[in-house]
This record gives structure tokens, C-alpha cells and sequence, in this order.
């Protein structure tokens, strides 16, 4: 995440531990999302096709500037493990 971006600022401004701790959860997510497709030689307009979701909000995900919802990490596992069954096969 930029050091410069609204979250950010707010964050360091009101030092919330459960905004903090939400923030690290979806950069986490971020992080193995882009480890996952790297792998697994996928590209990010691989997974908004996918998940058919606009390009440019994937990249959003990946680069710490959106947040996942429940539903969304769901998608993503579920899209994943395909992937993983299409390799295997």
C-alpha cells in the first residue's frame, strides 16, 4: 500500500488495532493471491476473466488499494483450485 493514500493517512492519524489488523489481513491477501498466479503462471486478466470482474479492479486487489470481501476470497480460492485441478488433469 502507498504510504500516501487515504487509508493510510487515516490509519496513522487514528491508530485503530482493528482497522490496522482488517488493512494487513487484505494486503496478506494481496500478497498470496499474486504468489498463487505467479505459480501457477496465470496473469492478473487471467483471473478477472475468471472471476469475470474488470481488469483494472483485480490490479486494484493486488496492489493493496481495495479490500477483499468474504465473497470475493471465496471466488478467488474456488477459481484457484481449478486451476489446480486443470493442472493436474
Amino acid at each position: 500500500m502507498e504510504k500516501n493514500d487515504f487509508a493510510s493517512i487515516w490509519l496513522a492519524e487514528s491508530g485503530n488495532p482493528a482497522i490496522e489488523e482488517l488493512t494487513q489481513l487484505n494486503l496478506d491477501v494481496a500478497s498470496k493471491t499474486s504468489k498463487t498466479l505467479a505459480a501457477k503462471n496465470l496473469s492478473a486478466n487471467e483471473l478477472a476473466v475468471s472471476l469475470d470482474i474488470n481488469p483494472d479492479e483485480i490490479n486494484r486487489w493486488l496492489m493493496g488499494r481495495h479490500s477483499f470481501s468474504v465473497k470475493i476470497i471465496n471466488e478467488i480460492l474456488d477459481t484457484m483450485a481449478a486451476y489446480s485441478a486443470k493442472s493436474i488433469s
